[in-house]
């Protein structure tokens, strides 16, 4: 018997899994393909479908299965803070680019060599103006949304009695 032991926003919670049922879940998390998982992890292969099926369908292995594939992400996936850094990295001419230059060197013979470009003053207006959209900078619109209380009254004469 496993433990492993998963970090997530609650904190760390060990989910229990056999040292087989974790292999099946590092090798879906590969290609999200069960059945070849299953395989992969060393459950028979004509069983493998079925296998398959039931490890995803328990509980402790849907846990650990969606607490790595969110670990994934936050690893892989860039975050508003990540992204707004380096808009502002840009915008501030903070950032370069490597890119390669051929230089002609006579006698019909070049050499390429690589060089830092800072960004262009385009890519820098084009991070300001990403920038200046995300904190409403640029708003024409004005609202003019205010609460109050709005009495009608109708009045449509003297009443004919009096």
């Amino acid at each position: 018997m496993l433990v492993a032991f998963l970090m997530s926003e609650s904190g760390v919670k060990p989910v229990t899994l056999t040292e087989k049922q974790k292999r099946f879940c590092d090798e879906y998390l590969i290609d999200l393909n069960a059945t070849q998982a299953a395989i992969r992890a060393g459950y028979s292969g004509k069983n493998a479908r079925n296998i398959a099926s039931e490890n995803l369908a328990k509980p402790n292995i849907k846990k650990y299965i969606e607490d790595r594939m969110a670990q994934k992400a936050t690893k892989l996936i860039a975050d508003q803070d990540e992204v707004l850094k380096y808009l502002t990295g840009v915008m501030r001419n903070e950032e370069s680019e490597e890119v390669v230059i051929v230089e002609g060197t006579g006698d019909g013979c070049s050499e390429a060599r690589v060089i830092k470009k800072d960004a262009s003053i385009k890519d820098r207006v084009k991070a300001a103006e990403l920038l200046g959209k995300r904190y409403s900078l640029f708003t024409d619109k004005v609202d003019l949304n205010a609460d109050m209380d709005l009495k009608i009254t109708v009045d449509y004469g003297e009443d004919e009695n009096d």
